[in-house]
């Protein structure tokens, strides 16, 4: 077991030493970030299962605090509200449960971030053609294949792993440095 284990954690250190090479797509995706912040717009995350979970972590590490001390930032995890994902899916299928409020809430002023491991979700590259109709800035986290969703953002960082933990390990450091990020550019460094 203890071998197994210790196999596991290289994989993790591997991946994220493959991940210094987007250093600059991540930037470019933090910065963006902080524009439709400063801009007075709102992010909106989205993914379904670890992914929302990845959203929710998010949405309150800007809503709360990530690092400093500093005003609440107006991020909206997608996967929260049972009542309308359990309306929208009823009424129009899972496929529209992001798209529907997708609709209802972004504009041109903010951000949308689709978060799939596959990045085949078909909710989730909904919600981002409900958020390219509104003019909102697309970003998305995704696989080593980057699946549909990398074609259809602004920006994608594809995680450069294909297991599902690993992914899901480099969309959790990245966002964080997304916050990172969002945070020194709009409050400076603490």
């Amino acid at each position: 077991m203890k071998e197994r284990i210790r196999t596991i954690l290289n994989r993790t250190v591997e991946t994220h030493r493959a991940l210094a090479d987007q250093c600059e797509l991540i930037e470019r995706m933090g910065l963006r970030l902080a524009g439709v912040l400063v801009g007075g717009g709102s992010l909106y995350v989205m993914g379904n299962g670890g992914s929302a979970a990845d959203s929710q972590h998010m949405a309150s590490e800007l809503v709360g605090r990530f690092q400093m001390e500093r005003r609440s930032l107006p991020c909206h995890a997608l996967s929260t509200d049972t009542s309308a994902l359990t309306a929208i899916g009823n009424d129009y299928g899972f496929e529209q449960v992001f798209a529907r409020q997708v609709k209802a809430f972004a504009t041109e002023r903010d951000a949308v971030l689709g978060i799939s491991a596959s990045g085949d979700s078909a909710n989730v590259l909904a919600g981002i053609q409900a958020a390219r109709e509104a003019g909102a800035l697309t970003l998305g986290l995704t696989g080593a294949s980057g699946g549909a969703l990398a074609g259809q953002c602004d920006l994608c960082l594809c995680a450069p792993a294909r297991e599902t933990p690993r992914i899901q390990e480099v969309h959790a450091t990245v966002i964080h440095i997304l916050c990172e990020i969002i945070e020194t550019q709009l409050f400076g460094d603490s």
